[in-house]
């Protein structure tokens, strides 16, 4: 990979990006129970046109499925790949291991549940080495397979669903406060300590605001980056992850004395106040402040606006989105009804999980997870 010009995208300026060719790179993928998908991760990885790939590590938490001997027959065609125990089973724990083991000069993180374009690690390195960039990716693109997916994956192109954070918006270039998964370079991460370890969840965003503020970095997010994610197929499943991200933002608020986007903790005081006002009017004040028809307005707003986007989406999602070999793309408007549910479900569990987590340290006393 030559020294090569690019466009500054806050300046409009052409400079310089020195390069060293084909620096080495540790990609790490953290997995629990990842036998659909790890096999073609890897294969990706390990068949991408880069030239210092060093090494592929695949830190298991523990799985009950076949992605452990998947992971290990790989290995035995191919030495670069190793696998690694993650006893604790959470991301940051299995994170770090890797991190720690990392021989390579670039770490890039991966997810098994994801589809990657095939010059992402070239496209990866080659912005890292933007002026002062010390993590870098694309924007994270959703698939699905069934209807669950579909809505989330309508829903988080609005402002509802996606709070103003620019790593949900596909065609945006530049620079963020995060970005998902990351390239990094090791010698930072281990500066750094690697991720934190007390939460459990919201792991990315804290080590970026780290890097921003510990090591006057910039994270950049690029849309030839190619990064395809699945998300959960169940409501059950949405909702458990959206309450974990609500405990990991009280968490990384907690930790840096608040100094986190407001849109972390928007779900949590906006549905705070429609259930307060909904108990004050009924309990309190009855009938008084009119909290119903609030609530009623607020609903009709979020029904519409989920409504709006599925059919704007409509083509971007017919051809970009949906992914089911045997099922024909669904109608959007149950593609809109189902983003409806979808961000009532998003901003009540993030609610629950800020809400959770604030009484255990508030109250109780608990500190961490």
């Amino acid at each position: 990979m030559e020294a090569a010009k690019v466009i500054n995208t806050k300046g409009n300026n052409i400079k310089d990006l020195n390069i060293k060719k084909d620096p080495s790179v540790t990609i790490g993928i953290p997995v629990l129970n990842e036998e659909e998908h790890i096999e073609r991760v890897i294969s990706g990885f390990l068949n991408s046109d880069y030239s210092n790939l060093l090494e592929i590590f695949v830190a298991d938490g523990g799985s009950s499925d076949r992605t452990t001997e998947i992971v290990k027959n790989i290995s035995k065609k191919d030495p670069r790949v190793q696998l690694l125990e993650n006893p604790e089973k959470f991301q940051s724990f299995a994170l770090n291991k890797m991190i720690n083991a990392a021989n390579g000069e670039i770490f890039l993180r991966a997810d098994a549940h994801c589809e990657y374009g095939k010059d992402y690690i070239e496209k990866c390195v080659f912005n890292l080495h933007r002026d002062g960039v010390k993590n870098t990716g694309g924007a994270a693109r959703f698939l699905a397979t069934n209807l669950v997916q579909a809505g989330t994956a309508i829903s988080v192109f609005s402002l509802l669903g996606n709070g103003g954070a620019k790593h949900y918006n596909p065609e945006y270039e530049g620079y963020s406060d995060t970005v998902p998964m990351g390239c990094f370079y090791t010698s930072d991460l281990k500066k750094l300590n690697g991720f934190t370890e007390s939460n459990h969840t919201n792991e990315d965003s804290e080590i970026n605001y780290r890097l921003r503020k510990n090591l006057d970095g910039k994270i950049y997010i690029s849309p030839e980056i190619i990064l395809q994610y699945y998300p959960r197929k169940s409501f059950t499943g949405l909702f458990k992850q959206y309450f974990k991200y609500g405990r990991g933002r009280y968490l990384t608020g907690s930790m840096h004395k608040g100094k986190i986007p407001f849109r972390s903790k928007a779900p949590f005081l906006f549905t705070g106040t429609m259930i307060l006002l909904l108990l004050i009017d009924n309990l309190i004040l009855p009938n008084v402040l009119g909290s119903f028809y609030i609530l009623s307005a607020c609903l009709l707003l979020l029904f519409f606006e989920a409504m709006r986007l599925a059919f704007a989406k409509r083509d971007y999602f017919c051809k970009a989105v949906w992914k089911s070999e045997t099922k024909k793309p669904p109608m959007a408007a149950f593609v809109g009804l189902y983003s409806f549910v979808i961000l009532i479900i998003m901003h009540f569990a993030h609610f629950s999980g800020y809400g959770y987590q604030m009484l255990r340290m508030k109250v109780f006393g608990k500190n961490g997870w």
